[in-house]
């Protein structure tokens, strides 16, 4: 019989939607452009989450203000993680930036870049 997932794993997956659909309906702060929640990962006693976001910057808003401004807020959102998901205990959140988003799109770009170069070369030789 395969292994089941752990409560860790499931409290962090619940955590995960529970906290998008915080972040999109609850928190109003100007700073915060839009937030995906990318991942969450809950450390092995729920007592800490580490929460990976992408942020989309509208105007002039940044990132970095946002990942400060989410963190700001993390009482008022731990406050209703834990009127959602009745934990008995609600782990402390620390924001993160996801980089892996960007971090792909510059790969996909370079490869394009190789493949059409090399495609060039092809072509011409």
């Amino acid at each position: 019989m395969a292994k089941e997932f752990s409560r860790t794993q499931r409290v962090a997956q619940q955590m995960q939607k529970e906290l998008a659909v915080i972040l999109q309906r609850e928190i109003k702060d100007p700073r915060i452009g839009m937030v995906t929640v990318s991942d969450v990962d809950v450390s092995r006693d729920l007592s800490y989450a580490r929460v990976y976001v992408t942020i989309l910057a509208i105007g002039d808003q940044t990132t970095e203000a946002g990942i400060k401004a989410l963190n700001e807020a993390t009482g008022y959102i731990r406050s209703l993680i834990g009127k959602a998901m009745r934990l008995r205990i609600v782990p402390e959140l620390k924001f993160v930036y996801d980089e892996s988003l960007v971090e792909g799109m510059r790969m996909s770009n370079l490869v394009s870049k190789v493949v059409r170069e090399d495609q060039e070369k092809h072509n011409n030789g």
